[in-house]
């Protein structure tokens, strides 16, 4: 009996020390609310996915990809790697793999994967820099890019000759923006981080869990200019291109602050920006998100970012859906649930295609109801 006893007591003592020691990164309860339920694998309306990203498109089984994209009824992706993430390749074999790519979407998917190109900054400081990158884009445009991508590096990492941080808004990119007015291609510009990654990395922090994680998404302002000088600096170039349209990648970072952002779609008429990787802010203030999105329906279009085909179920739930408190998929961006927007049918049509078609008028319309 005592070494019964002495067992039970040592199996009691080692749960207790286990749960003692849980750490925060482990909790992940399982709620026992009970609702109605509404799982959507595929979206009410057939949608263009603005931002994703597909590195290798020549040598990629796109058979597949095209499988993914008619079980979520997705009928254009924009592969925005358009380069296959070359930034730091040569102008000419940046060119180069962007056709191929731009090819392989075109035989491969019939069209419906789009690519647009990307900048390449090593030789900023070559005094011929903004005009030769200005031929390379409209070469690129001629090829198939159907648009401008912009890295998160621009206005955080990129250093010119003299280790001087390139500023989003450094006149010499002046020229870009310009031509892409020109040309008529949208600039899918990915500015910043989220302002909680620019705050100190403490308890109150919201992404404590995601820098933990990954300490080095952190932005301390010994190393980096404030989240404010930077967004600002996007804003910058948004204003003095009236004539260029600009799509602030993940709502701008401003998913937690709507009436900022609807005070910047006001001001810049030119501004557009969608929804990738950031439903998670809508999620938790239905009330208030379905408004927004209502009121700025023309402005706001689908992007997912990172390809994972079941993540993009949680995506419809949010849009189509009334359902409540449900879970995100990515926790370590919200550790909250979120609940529903139940959008009307004409907002639906308008985020999941009618916005980018707007942007996009080479592809074909006729695929899409009106």
């Amino acid at each position: 009996m005592r070494l019964i006893f002495a067992i039970l007591l040592l199996s009691s003592v080692t749960i207790y020390a286990q749960e003692k020691t849980m750490s925060f990164e482990e909790y992940d309860p399982i709620s026992t609310l009970v609702v109605p339920e509404h799982h959507i694998t595929k979206a009410k309306y057939p949608f263009i996915d603005i931002h994703n990203h597909q590195g290798n498109m020549p040598n990629q089984d796109l058979s597949y990809l095209l499988k993914q994209m008619d079980s979520l009824n997705m009928k254009f992706m924009v592969n925005l790697s358009g380069k296959g993430f070359q930034r730091n390749a040569t102008r000419e074999s940046g060119t180069e793999f962007l056709i191929q790519s731009a090819n392989a979407g075109r035989e491969k998917t019939n069209n419906r994967v789009v690519v647009f190109t990307n900048l390449n900054f090593n030789d900023i400081d070559n005094p011929n820099w903004s005009s030769e990158t200005v031929k390379a884009l409209e070469k690129e445009v001629k090829a198939g890019a159907m648009g401008l991508k912009i890295y998160k590096d621009l206005g955080l990492e990129v250093k010119d000759g003299n280790g001087n941080r390139l500023a989003t808004n450094d006149p010499r990119l002046d020229p870009i923006w310009a031509k892409c007015g020109e040309l008529n291609i949208p600039v899918l510009i990915h500015t910043g981080e989220p302002i909680s990654f620019f705050d100190t990395h403490d308890k109150t922090n919201e992404r404590w869990l995601e820098l933990k994680q990954f300490p080095s998404r952190a932005r301390p302002s010994t190393k980096y200019p404030s989240w404010k000088i930077v967004m600002e600096e996007q804003r910058d170039i948004i204003k003095k291109h009236p004539k260029t349209k600009f799509i602030s990648a993940h709502l701008a970072w401003l998913g937690n602050n709507l009436s900022e952002l609807g005070r910047l779609l006001d001001t810049y008429p030119n501004m557009y920006t969608e929804i990738g990787a950031v439903i998670h802010e809508l999620g938790r203030q239905p009330k208030n998100a379905r408004q927004f999105m209502i009121k700025y329906q023309d402005r706001v279009l689908f992007g997912k970012d990172i390809w994972t085909t079941s993540e993009y179920y949680t995506y419809f739930r949010l849009l189509e859906t009334a359902d409540e408190y449900f879970p995100y998929y990515r926790r370590r961006h919200a550790f909250w649930r979120i609940y529903g927007l139940d959008l009307p049918d004409e907002v639906l049509k308008k985020v999941y295609y009618k916005n980018a078609l707007h942007l996009l008028p080479l592809i074909d319309k006729k695929q899409f109801p009106n």
